[in-house]
Parts: structure tokens; sequence; C-alpha cells
């Protein structure tokens, strides 16, 4: 199936916003992780078992296969980045964080995946593998 390219409608929302960007879109950011994979991110909601503050807000991120991007190959979730007495509410709260402060989350969420270990660019992989890089 081939893509769909939608013109942005810039009246529907902030496209610096995670929520904004969906919507002015009409399809979910993506962005380049520090380990150097693709990821695309949604908002998901889920009940926090809190009876005060029973609906929560996450972020998803949809890790993308390596070589063609086609088809997912892992994900990684965000702890709650919101609670509140609505579904709506948790969302909306979560849809307001800037495009910079999801990326963030998601090199965050990288780190610990990888044991803090230092993570490197496909481009620095390829080099070492091609004998072009630094031997040390």
């Amino acid at each position: 199936m081939a893509g769909q390219h939608l013109p942005a409608d810039h009246s529907r929302g902030d496209a610096n916003t995670i929520g904004g960007y969906a919507e002015v879109h009409g399809r979910p950011a993506a962005f380049e992780g520090t380990d150097g994979l693709s990821y695309s991110v949604e908002i998901v909601t889920a009940a926090t078992g809190h009876a005060q503050q029973p609906w929560g807000a996450y972020l998803l991120f949809v890790q993308w296969e390596r070589i063609g991007a086609a088809s997912p190959s892992g994900h990684l979730e965000s702890d709650f980045l919101a609670e509140s007495d609505t579904e709506d509410d948790a969302r909306t709260i979560v849809g307001a964080l800037s495009l910079g402060q999801v990326r963030g989350v998601l090199h965050a969420r990288i780190a610990e995946r990888a044991g803090s270990e230092p993570t490197r660019r496909w481009f620095d992989v390829m080099r070492d593998e091609t004998g072009t890089g630094n031997d040390e």
C-alpha cells in the first residue's frame, strides 16, 4: 500500500505539541531515537486504579524495522505522564507536551533499555563495519 500525502491543516492545532501534531498532520509524530532506530508515537489512556484520578495517559513508542520501515519490531512505553478524573483530560494533558519533551521521554526510555550503556547511531556502526571508523 503506497503512502498517502495529506496537506497539513494548521487550523486543527499546534503542530509543536504531540497532540496537535497528530491533528494537524493526520498521522502520529515520528522520531529517530538515540539508538538510530525510527519510532512513531501515540498517546494511550488506561485505568490507573486510583479512585480520585481513575484515568492516566502515557506515550507508546512503536519501534520500526531498520530496513524498509514497513513493520514494527518492538515498542517502548512511558510511565503515566498525566492522571485525571476523565480519559479526555488525561489525553489532553499529555497531548500538550512539546515535541521536544516527547523526544526527551523517548531518549530516556532508550537509555533505560540499554542499561545506561552508550548508544551508537546507525552510521557509526556502518563506519565501523566497513573499516572506515577509528580503531582504538
